[in-house]
């Protein structure tokens, strides 16, 4: 029953509904299959018939391998390629690259002259299926051509008898192997099971048996006939499906620790500002300030991207975006000690550059270098001033009156990228309803680190800003512009709004 299921499917149909018309069609075919199964079962006195039986079982079992494994396709787990029939003789002891055997709808080739069967292709499923037949009334044995193949034993050597056979079984599958024959032979139970056996060059295969008792005139059993599958491939191909999906969902499982942990962690840490920061009761006008973190599509992990706002002992305020390079609980963590360290040091009263110094010194001395990109600013209210310094970060975008441009950056390498480095400074004087825009350059980034067009797309925004009533405000206008991007990189922003 020649078909084209069984043409070469190692291009894996990618839409789920494809799958599911192959496994529509695996079904149809299947049900074909048993109906010619049962048909042959009405003629079981014929030798022919019986083998043909034989070969509708073998088929069905196939069918329903196949589909099985276009059912773990189209849940998305992994599984071996279904490969066609290969010329020449299978590895004894190795499976294909991917897969196992597949049956090609041929019943051709040279094994089984016996049973009626015409002769076997070779390299067709069928030269691993033999057939045997145990005569209990003459202890005769009769085995085909490719049952000696399977058990690795030559014709000088002759079929194994029903009491030699445990002698090749692994120990612990005997009392399977005897269970099965003793049931077939004393209660007509048909045999239905697989044992390992250990051939004469120490290769080790795995046996499928489906058998049943042939009975006499008188009702009697007299002989036990039996058709051996080699399943080794079978089995090894859906030990590494399991595997496979054990190791994925491990992974999938690890990720997901990963995640939430960096997640909390990135939580505790960055402050969900959407708010004013505020001074003294009686002094200046607050700074309204708003931020958002974004993750990278490319990743499920979290990055080492982080802002933050501090009203300092003094009265200033600092204001600070950075950036560490790589995802996961270990840049979170680094990041959070990073960010611990510049609060603690801005509160100390550390002017911006020299800040800059000590985390270049502490990035580059910790046990999990790194490098980082940050900016560090310091707001003075009464002199309305901020004094700022960077390292290889993006400079703040200034918008004031309708329109935005960038300041002026300071001298400042990487943080982690040179030993002693000096950062400088650079100061500018701030107004009532300036807005300053501090992010990461994820946000703006492509995929030419070169492009510079998400920064003009920021400062497209500079009338939308001006009309905002708050910082709030101002956010929403760049998640509206940035927001739903798949940014290769994760990224931050906070909008800081100098009040009236």
């Amino acid at each position: 029953m020649p078909s084209p299921l069984f043409a070469d499917h190692s291009a894996q149909p990618s839409e789920p509904g494809a799958v599911d018309a192959l496994i529509s069609q695996t079904s149809r075919l299947r049900g074909e299959v048993d109906a010619v199964r049962r048909d042959a079962a009405a003629h079981d006195d014929d030798p022919r018939q019986r083998w043909q039986r034989a070969l509708c079982d073998l088929a069905m079992r196939q069918l329903d391998d196949l589909r099985a494994q276009f059912g773990q396709l189209r849940d998305g787990a992994p599984a071996p390629a279904v490969l066609p029939a290969q010329p020449g003789p299978a590895p004894e002891d190795a499976a294909p690259e991917g897969g196992h055997p597949v049956y090609d709808g041929s019943f051709t080739a040279d094994a089984g002259a016996a049973y009626g069967r015409p002769p076997a292709r070779t390299g067709s499923l069928l030269t691993r299926v033999g057939s045997a037949e145990w005569n209990l009334l003459t202890d005769e044995v009769s085995w085909s051509e490719e049952l000696f193949q399977i058990f690795g034993r030559s014709r000088e050597q002759g079929p194994m008898s029903l009491d030699e056979m445990p002698t090749v079984v692994f120990s612990e599958d005997q009392p399977r192997l005897q269970t099965m024959v003793t049931d077939c032979l004393i209660d007509g139970k048909p045999i239905d099971g697989e044992f390992r056996i250990v051939r004469s060059d120490a290769k080790v295969r795995t046996v499928h048996m489906t058998g049943e008792p042939v009975l006499d005139a008188d009702g009697c059993t007299a002989s036990m006939w039996a058709v051996l599958r080699d399943v080794s491939e079978l089995r090894r191909s859906e030990r590494a499906v399991r595997e496979s999906r054990d190791s994925l969902e491990r992974s999938r499982h690890a990720e997901r620790t990963e995640r939430r942990v960096a997640v909390e962690l990135q939580e505790a840490v960055l402050p969900p500002w959407r708010g004013s920061l505020r001074f003294a009761h009686d002094g200046p006008a607050p700074l309204d300030v708003a931020g958002r973190y974004f993750p990278a599509a490319s990743t499920g992990l979290i990055g080492g991207d982080w802002y933050d706002a501090l009203a300092l002992p003094a009265g200033d305020a600092l204001l600070t975006v950075g950036d560490l390079t790589g995802h996961g609980v270990a840049a979170t963590s680094s990041m959070a000690m990073l960010l611990g360290a510049l609060r603690g040091m801005a509160v100390a009263g550390i002017r911006p550059g020299a800040l800059m110094g000590h985390l270049n010194q502490l990035l580059e001395g910790s046990g999990q270098p790194a490098l980082g990109s940050a900016m560090c600013c310091r707001y003075d209210p009464v002199a309305q001033t901020l004094t700022w310094a960077q390292a290889g970060h993006p400079a703040p975008l200034l918008f004031r009156g309708g329109t935005g441009r960038p300041l002026r950056r300071p001298e400042g390498v990487l943080l982690g990228a040179t030993t002693g480095a000096s950062y400088g400074e650079t100061q500018t004087p701030l107004r009532p309803g300036d807005v300053l825009v501090l992010h990461t350059d994820g946000l703006t980034r492509g995929a030419n680190v070169l492009d510079d067009t998400g920064v003009g797309r920021l400062l497209a925004l500079a009338p939308r800003l001006a009309e905002a009533r708050d910082a709030q405000e101002c956010l929403r206008s760049v998640l509206e512009e940035f927001g739903e991007e798949a940014r290769e990189d994760d990224a931050c922003v906070m909008v800081v709004r100098v009040g009236p």
